[in-house]
């Protein structure tokens, strides 16, 4: 029993901890993976543990050593892709541990055995860059070329350099490692292009962890007096983890904020966001002597929906009227919303009165045509009140308040003309009768 590596377990027991504790309050597909493939290293020092057993069970223990330290990159490839739920992508997941670990076995027992050894190598840049060619009309990304081009390449090193005497089955071992980690690296560096601390951390870890099979046989070779402690190597592992970690607070601090000016329902900005763009557009329009217009819609039956249909369908429809909102404004404008059934829209340069109100009469005839939900034909008219600045208000209160009366006059003449319209059919209904009768 190798009794030394119990320090490195432990350590990477703790990081998995850690890990796991920072994880578990925003668990995602990825943030699962990543656990899942440092489980894989901690199997890789564990099995550490059964390296020195005599014959068969040491080489067992050297393939599950060497597999799972590949199956851990292999998953932390998969989690970064963002095509990751194409059946393609489960194919090469499955194809590269399958290669991977067939080639690392048969180094193992069959070194002697060219022909295994050789058609290892080959299926090693054959099954993905099958997968890959087989799906391209699907799927056809970067990371996909980067992957088969990073294991055709390995491929044709190790028919080269797998049989130099003395160090070739060493070298083999080495270029495995350094591909599937410095695919990670590419990985990452592809799927966190952002200018923060845990990305940075995390793909420089990675290549220090890919740069290791390198410089550790080159050491070897160069300068064998020179003695570097195991830890020392495997330092890069936990600068990994450290920027994993970072990664997924990062995220969390994102998320949070999203949530602190969104609303939960439709996404939209949410009354904070809204009061917060619309001091900014006023101030533009101020400097650059411009006009720009706050919208705000009322949904006039909402109440009834909620009664007839129940709260389920309420949500349902207002998600449907901030989708045909945000799709009918320009990506410029803000649609907010800023009530229970209330949203606001911002409409800035180049806008005047007659553009607001074209927009806020458009919006108006979407929900005056019932609303296909579900099955359901769900009917809900609006009432919109349009103010400009500085035509309307000098600032960004007065605007909102003229906004808000104009759209209570709105509602308000909406609702006397109905009432008119049903007085007036109450009115013609002893006449329908009288008719009826004498018919």
């Amino acid at each position: 029993m190798n009794w030394s590596v119990i320090p490195e377990v432990s350590a990477v027991a703790l990081v998995i901890c850690a890990f796991a504790s920072v994880a578990r309050r925003n668990q995602t597909p990825m943030s699962r993976l990543w656990l899942i493939g440092w489980l894989m290293i901690l199997l890789h020092f564990a099995a550490g543990f059964f390296t020195f057993l005599p014959e068969t069970w040491g080489k067992l223990a050297f393939i599950l050593l060497s597999a799972s330290l590949v199956w851990a990159g292999t998953l932390f490839m998969h989690a970064s892709i963002p095509y990751r739920e194409d059946a393609s992508s489960r194919w090469m997941l499955w194809s590269l541990l399958a290669s991977n670990t067939l080639y690392l076995t048969v180094l193992s027992f069959g070194y002697d055995v060219r022909w295994a050894l050789n058609l290892a190598a080959v299926a090693l840049g054959i099954c993905p860059l099958a997968v890959m060619l087989v799906s391209i009309r699907k799927v056809n990304h970067l990371l996909r070329w980067i992957l088969s081009s990073l294991y055709v390449a390995l491929s044709i090193f190790l028919l080269i350099f797998q049989y130099r005497p003395q160090n070739g089955s060493d070298l083999a071992w080495d270029a495995v490692m350094f591909t599937v980690y410095m695919g990670c690296c590419c990985f990452f560096a592809y799927a966190f292009r952002r200018a923060t601390a845990g990305a940075f951390v995390t793909i420089a870890g990675f290549f220090f962890w890919a740069s290791i099979f390198i410089v550790a046989p080159a050491m070897e070779t160069f300068q064998p007096q020179v003695h570097i402690e195991s830890e020392v190597w495997n330092l890069p592992k936990f600068i990994v983890a450290v920027g994993m970690m970072l990664l997924l607070l990062e995220d969390q601090i994102e998320h949070n904020k999203h949530l602190a000016l969104h609303d939960p329902l439709t996404g939209l900005p949410n009354r904070r966001l809204f009061e917060d763009r619309m001091a900014s557009a006023v101030e533009r329009s101020r400097r650059t002597g411009t006009k720009m217009a706050v919208l705000v819609i009322d949904l006039n039956d909402f109440k009834q929906v909620n009664d007839t249909f129940g709260h389920h369908m309420g949500d349902l429809v207002l998600q449907r009227v901030a989708s045909t909102f945000t799709e009918r404004v320009r990506r410029s404008d803000t649609v907010s919303r800023t009530g229970g059934d209330e949203f606001s829209v911002i409409l800035e340069e180049p806008t005047n009165r007659e553009e607001a109100e074209f927009v806020g009469g458009s919006l108006r005839q979407l929900l005056n045509a019932p609303l296909d939900i579900e099955g359901q034909q769900v009917n809900v008219g609006a009432s919109v009140g349009i103010a400009v600045f500085p035509e309307d208000a000098p600032d960004t209160e007065s605007l909102c308040i003229a906004a808000d009366l104009k759209m209570y006059n709105s509602k308000r003449r909406s609702q006397e003309l109905n009432q008119n319209v049903a007085s007036l059919e109450l009115n013609a209904l002893p006449v329908r009768e009288s008719a009826i009768s004498n018919e």
